[in-house]
């Protein structure tokens, strides 16, 4: 079943099991909406205040009992979006539990006033049986948010799409944005109960709310430390608040991180860098080589001239999209973790997911007609004109 996305408020989602196709309406509650002390919070951040927190955070998941489980990551840096200068946010968290592979990533621009411009965020529990995927994409996009969501448990595809306009989600924080948020407030300060907006789990616009924590030694390797903390509850329209405790030291690197209810911790094992507020750190240039022509007029030295060109052209497109690799190290993952036959297959199915132009609705009803929409000289055009 095709279905267009839905104005705030309303949402239709599609559950598929073998040939069965259901939509169900949602019913519409009254939206959402951040405290003005949040909105003029976030105005106040000063681009020069994020300069000093461009750096990756590693910790370790570890159980109740001590046993190291996985290993959480994060990083920011600068990047540029649709021609904006803005951060890239990657969040990565990968571990088994009972002998069970699950994980987390999240890949997110964020402007310097930390608006979402787009996000992708992908978990999965990988069972032996059966396995759960979840996928959801948020892009602003003609002033207006659009986010999609997939998600896969066994043979069952659900999909839902909404749009959101921008006046509806002012003070939104994503997942992403969250991230440099709380490395603002170690280094700005946080008033109490802070309001934003945010996703719950099922993906319902909602609020969160932020406030500090009492400091607390914390031991990290050899040393012991002052942490402090900052408490983000997410509150569900359909469900229990859920709850993240997160310390950090005085200059924004993590230290823990737990979820409260949860028998997993986030622990940083070794004190990184201090980083000090009055270090400023040069942008990165990447003079372009110029091109001596008059040395050697050979054409074998004109071709090594050029290859030599195209190679730092293409390492400067690397480090301008560092995206680039956290994206293909996801993909890598999954796919080596679900080892399907047919790799060209799973490829295009798992990046069309979050096309704006793959088709809603039902994987099986639709197996017939193309899920996107293809290039005037696409190979795939070519094929299904011939059959």
């Amino acid at each position: 079943m095709d279905s267009k996305p839905m104005q705030i408020g309303q949402t239709e989602e599609s559950l598929t099991s073998g040939d069965e196709n259901m939509s169900v309406p949602l019913s519409a509650d009254p939206p959402a909406m951040a405290s003005e002390e949040a909105l003029q919070y976030l105005q106040s951040i000063a681009p020069e205040e994020l300069g000093e927190l461009l750096f990756t955070d590693s910790l370790v998941t570890t159980s109740d009992t001590g046993k190291e489980l996985g290993e959480f990551t994060v990083s920011i840096e600068l990047t540029r979006h649709s021609g904006q200068e803005c951060l890239l946010i990657h969040a990565n968290s990968h571990g088994a539990i009972d002998n069970v592979p699950m994980g987390t990533s999240v890949t997110a621009y964020v402007s310097k006033k930390l608006q979402t411009l787009e996000q992708t965020h992908h978990e999965y529990v990988k069972l032996e049986d059966n396995h759960l995927d979840k996928k959801t994409y948020i892009v602003l996009q003609d002033g207006q948010y659009v986010i999609n969501r997939v998600i896969t448990q066994g043979e069952q595809v659900q999909r839902s799409d909404q749009t959101y306009s921008l006046e509806s989600m002012k003070g939104f924080i994503s997942e992403g944005s969250n991230l440099m948020l709380q490395r603002v407030m170690v280094r700005k300060g946080i008033a109490d109960n802070l309001t934003f907006l945010s996703f719950d789990p099922d993906a319902v616009l909602c609020k969160a709310t932020y406030q500090p924590l009492e400091e607390r030694p914390q031991k990290v390797g050899e040393n012991e430390v002052v942490v402090m903390g900052i408490e983000r509850t997410v509150h569900s329209k359909s469900d229990m608040p859920t709850i993240w405790q997160t310390y950090f030291i005085s200059d924004g690197h993590l230290s823990s991180r737990v979820q409260i209810g949860s028998p997993v911790t986030m622990r940083l094992l070794r004190m990184p860098p201090t980083i000090f507020r009055d270090d400023k750190a040069e942008p990165t240039k990447f003079p372009k080589k110029p091109l001596n022509w008059e040395e050697d007029m050979q054409l074998y030295s004109k071709f090594l001239d050029r290859k030599e060109e195209l190679k730092g052209d293409h390492a400067t497109y690397m480090k301008h999209h560092p995206e680039l690799k956290a994206l293909l190290a996801d993909f890598l993952q999954f796919l080596l973790l679900r080892k399907p036959e047919d790799v060209v297959a799973f490829a295009a199915d798992y990046f069309t997911a979050f096309s704006p132009s793959s088709i809603s609705g039902s994987a099986y009803a639709t197996s017939k007609e193309a899920r996107y929409a293809p290039r005037p000289n696409s190979p795939f055009k070519k094929q299904d004109e011939q059959s």
